[in-house]
């Protein structure tokens, strides 16, 4: 048991907000040497864990052509794009969006999709666009930030209730074999698959309905720090800054 004390490196790293990859090789060096490995073993095992693991790393040949794609002006093309498009606004565009995440994903086309090689260079600037387009104005930055955690929310809704819809998804394999080891069952995948189907429908309506009110979300706020601006300043009592006054 004492070797479970590498979970415990883990919490600690994590509570205290070091680096996760820095983090989870102490652990991982830990546990080695509480399961008295030598160094050579401990290291082999790494290399072991890496080769198994290689999908896991791809993102690191994604990521360096994400950021050179950014750098000569895919955002900017992005958010030149949704502007032709006159009648597209913020929310109409996540919901678009987070239906074709959800159909992709229930094919098992996860890999579509993403936060990083997805969301924020092309799905969250066409946002910002389109909402910049519907107020008029220019967004805020509270306002833009709500707009790109509108953006990731499709994403992650979308893939998260669509993928269950696919037969060959790890989740649907990994219950289906717990039941049927655990329980003595035959259930099979589809089975799983098609209870997931009336899921996903209800995912979709509720967040494309809270991705459509983003709109007059936006709208109502741009009014308010408009209607604030314009106010003029308490006046200031004796010993008072202006900052306080503001306040």
């Amino acid at each position: 048991m004492i070797v479970l004390l590498g979970v415990l490196v883990v919490i600690l790293g994590f509570v205290t907000r070091r680096n996760p990859v820095l983090v989870v090789g102490v652990a991982g060096i830990a546990t080695g040497l509480l399961g008295k490995m030598n160094p050579q073993e401990i290291l082999a095992a790494f290399g072991h864990a890496f080769a198994d693991s290689r999908s896991v790393t791809v993102f690191a040949i994604v990521l360096p052509v994400i950021g050179l794609l950014e750098r000569y002006g895919l955002r900017e093309q992005a958010r030149t794009l949704i502007g032709k498009l006159g009648k597209l606004s913020a929310g109409r565009f996540l919901t678009v969006y987070l239906l074709v995440r959800q159909v992709t994903a229930a094919f098992g086309l996860n890999n579509l999709g993403g936060p990083a090689q997805t969301v924020r260079p092309l799905v969250a600037p066409m946002a910002e666009a389109a909402a910049e387009r519907t107020i008029g104005g220019k967004l805020p930055d509270k306002m833009r930030e709500k707009v790109r955690s509108y953006s990731a929310s499709a994403d992650t809704v979308g893939v998260f209730f669509g993928e269950d819809c696919f037969i060959a998804i790890g989740s649907i394999l990994l219950i289906t074999g717990f039941v049927n080891s655990t329980y003595h069952q035959e259930l099979e995948p589809t089975q799983l698959a098609l209870w997931a189907i009336p899921l996903a429908v209800c995912a979709f309506v509720i967040h494309g309905a809270r991705l459509l009110l983003l709109d007059k979300q936006l709208e109502r706020e741009m009014a308010l720090a408009a209607a604030e601006n314009d106010l003029p300043l308490p006046p200031q009592t004796p010993g008072q800054s202006r900052e306080e006054s503001a306040k």
